[in-house]
């Protein structure tokens, strides 16, 4: 794998992964092999039960603060309610009236997936995107 695969998994996984290196149910490559989880996950976890004491996912480890908390979310939800033909843009510059936050089309757009909403695209958007 080539990737960052930033899954957390399972309690439930982890304790039976955990279980079957204690019960030697075979080498730490079969394990992964059986789990479908990389050997490095199972290094890793090990080490926290080793360190911590307790195998549960560890939090996020941070990243940036999201910009639209639970109110302003609120207000989107509102404002597609009473514009559901809205443009992304539009939707923006209303938030930034209404809530007083400054995000961009993407942010809004991003929202609004995250919220399962969609808006209505009016027909002369459609014709341009045709075009």
């Amino acid at each position: 794998m080539g990737f960052n695969n930033a899954v957390a998994h399972s309690l439930d996984l982890r304790t039976r992964i955990v279980d079957a290196v204690d019960r030697g149910v075979g080498t730490i490559s079969e394990i992964a092999a059986l789990f479908g989880v990389n050997e490095s996950f199972i290094y890793k976890l090990l080490r926290q039960r080793r360190e911590r004491g307790d195998i549960s996912p560890l939090p996020h480890g941070g990243g940036a603060q999201a910009k639209l908390n639970e109110d302003h979310l609120m207000i989107l939800t509102d404002l597609v309610a009473q514009s559901p033909g809205a443009t992304l843009e539009e939707l923006r510059e209303r938030m930034k009236k209404q809530a007083r936050v400054e995000v961009s089309v993407t942010t809004i757009c991003r929202a609004l997936q995250a919220l399962g909403l969609s808006r209505k695209q009016r027909l002369s958007d459609r014709r341009r995107l045709i075009r």
